[in-house]
């Protein structure tokens, strides 16, 4: 059965070692979602793929304990590798109609749209959500498009029949007004990656994420 459904979205949590600062990745992991994340991304793009691989196994044992989902970022062979929940996927990555077929129904796939036009064509995919990217700039994500901004943000809620996370520039000044907008969640790099307390900076911004009611 499908590890998955929208409160998992809630506190998405995509990891960037350049940031641990000789912290250890699990731990740090684990303080988060201590602090009340909810899903997380492992997202690795200079690693080999035995190291990759290393990685998600040891992730997926810690998240499995909490019930947390683990979700790969753009490799498919490296999900199933290590028994990952599923993977996210980009509009340059693998089609999302070959991924599905070689995950199965029973794994999760998130799908990044950049346009409104990426989420009309999502409509017509089975995809489990998608990530709205970006609602603002980010300094840890630069090849992106033009951002949606919280006026976009609230069209492309509108206009998906996914559930629908935010992606880009997630942190505590924008994580309640995205929720607002009807997002079912937002996606976290530096604003966990980055923080001096992990545990702190994720207790936060759970907190900004439950509740919101819609604009």
């Amino acid at each position: 059965m499908k590890n998955f459904d929208r409160h998992s979205l809630r506190l998405y949590l995509v990891t960037d070692r350049r940031m641990l600062s000789g912290r250890s990745l699990t731990e740090l992991v684990g303080e988060a979602v201590r602090g009340g994340v909810t899903m997380v991304q492992l997202r690795e793009k200079e690693c080999s793929t035995r190291e990759f691989v290393e990685i998600g196994r040891g992730l997926k044992c810690l998240l499995a304990e909490r019930d947390v989902p683990l979700i790969i970022n753009d490799r498919i062979d490296v999900a199933l590798a290590c028994g990952a929940d599923g993977v996210h996927i980009g509009q340059s990555d693998m089609p999302y109609a070959t991924a599905r077929r070689m995950l199965g129904q029973e794994r999760i796939i998130g799908l990044s749209v950049e346009s409104m036009s990426d989420i009309e064509e999502a409509n017509a995919l089975d995809v489990d959500y998608i990530g709205v990217s970006p609602v603002f700039a980010t300094p840890t994500k630069t090849d992106t498009a033009m951002p949606f901004g919280l006026d976009g943000l609230r069209d492309a809620v509108r206009k998906s029949l996914h559930p629908v996370v935010g992606i880009g520039g997630m942190n505590a000044l924008t994580a309640a007004d995205v929720m607002r907008c009807g997002a079912d969640g937002i996606a976290v790099v530096s604003a966990i990656m980055g923080a001096d307390d992990t545990f702190a900076a994720a207790r936060e911004l759970s907190g900004m994420t439950e509740g919101q009611t819609v604009k």
